[in-house]
């Protein structure tokens, strides 16, 4: 039987890393019910317990994959998972809204650094060629993760309760963390789990190093047009997304007077429809560069996602029955994720080297759009008496994504070789 090449092994291990990530995130919409009951807490607390973490997490994007670049994604990504387990395990412990809100604020911080870090996985490990099926199959799991949370943190809660619950994913973490320090190498040239054939292979295809590390400043990312347009169109995926990740769970449940355990089922296909997503746009990012066009490669499926997504958000309003409203949602996450590939392919592209703050950069203004969505939810809410306006809102910034996509430049690389 022959042997798998060992890239397939770390491209499950990124996957299943995403799941614990979305797990650990997500849970905490699932027990909305059980945590404002026992802490007492009111729609717009918390609404800014959601929100808090997007902004932890949003704030050390750019420092995170600086450290990533720079200590490499085995040190990197150990320390993320440490930290971010810990922290979902003492979740269980917050008796009150400022103690919940400290909590959640440090897990985003703590979280902050993964997405970056495993963009320096696939610059260091995969073929040029394999990169979009490998970022759309690892970005795929966080969906997988998150839609598996929705129903099961609601099952648990009820036997284990609410506390319990975030500690057991909590130690989950640690067992993953101390996994990942064991068995990863930051390069194929450091691990002896990998045979000198497919080491060969990889660095003879793999997009090459430069010839002299560059040293590449902050403010030197934000002088990058590119970057600004990926992280303007960035902002607009999560503005979506985010929706799903934290309001779905109680929009569906109380518009459709759901229980918690049905309204988990319910949302797990917008979910899986982004999971869908992601390994769409990956083939489709492959495909097309095989063709010979890069800019194509990247453009393609991103607008084409933005577009659905746009669609998807505007039929929600319009339909009065649960299957169809979660049906057009599907639509709408589906076209959001296929944003995804190739938002991070693109930082891969014009970062290079430094993917891992460039890409933290756009992963910054991505997650200070969701803190912007998780907070309007509940206010245009409250002050319009309608969700129309919110998902209207995130059927235009789609529109406008497009119009940046078809200005972004994958050949216009930050460092000039």
């Amino acid at each position: 039987m022959k042997k798998l090449p060992f890239r397939i092994f770390l491209a499950i291990g990124a996957f299943l890393l995403t799941v614990l990530l979305y797990v650990d995130r997500a849970c905490i919409s699932a027990a909305k019910v059980s945590i404002t009951h026992d802490l007492g807490l009111s729609k717009t607390q918390f609404g800014w317990i959601l929100a808090v973490f997007t902004l932890g997490y949003a704030l050390l994007q750019a420092p995170s994959g600086k450290f990533a670049d720079k200590h490499g994604p085995r040190i990197a990504l150990t320390s993320i998972i440490t930290i971010w387990s810990v922290l979902t395990a003492l979740t269980g412990a917050a008796f009150g809204f400022v103690s919940m809100l400290i909590m959640r604020f440090l897990f985003g911080v703590g979280q902050a650094g993964a997405f970056p870090a495993l963009t320096k996985i696939v610059f260091n490990w995969f073929p040029f060629k394999e990169r979009g099926i490998v970022q759309g199959f690892y970005s795929s799991g966080s969906r997988v993760g998150a839609a598996f949370a929705l129903p099961l943190v609601a099952v648990m809660i009820t036997v284990i309760g609410w506390r319990l619950t975030f500690l057991t994913f909590g130690l989950i973490g640690l067992v993953f963390a101390l996994i990942w320090f064991l068995l990863f190498k930051d390069k194929p040239e450091e691990s002896s789990l990998i045979s000198e054939k497919e080491r060969n292979y990889i660095i003879k295809y793999r997009q090459q190093p430069s010839a002299v590390k560059v040293k590449l400043p902050f403010i030197k990312v934000l002088a990058s047009g590119n970057v600004w347009l990926a992280m303007g169109q960035y902002m607009c995926s999560n503005f979506t997304f985010y929706f799903t990740l934290t309001w779905m769970f109680p929009y569906i449940q109380e518009r459709f007077s759901l229980g918690a355990v049905t309204t988990g089922l319910y949302s797990m296909w917008p979910l899986l429809a982004g999971m869908l997503g992601n390994w769409i746009s990956g083939i489709l990012v492959d495909v097309v560069y095989k063709f010979g066009n890069l800019s194509l490669s990247r453009k393609t499926p991103a607008i084409t996602g933005f577009l659905l997504a746009s669609f998807g958000m505007i039929m929600v309003t319009q339909v009065d029955s649960i299957g169809m409203a979660v049906f057009f949602m599907s639509v709408a996450v589906l076209g959001a994720d296929m944003t995804l590939t190739p938002s991070w392919v693109f930082c891969i592209d014009i970062g290079k080297d430094n993917s891992g703050v460039v890409s933290g950069t756009m992963n910054m203004a991505g997650n200070l759009g969701a803190f912007v969505t998780i907070i309007a939810y509940p206010y245009l809410r409250e002050w319009t008496g309608s969700n129309v306006p919110f998902f209207y809102t995130c059927a235009g910034l789609s529109i406008v994504a497009v119009i940046l996509w078809s200005l972004m430049n994958p050949h216009q690389a930050i460092v000039k070789e």
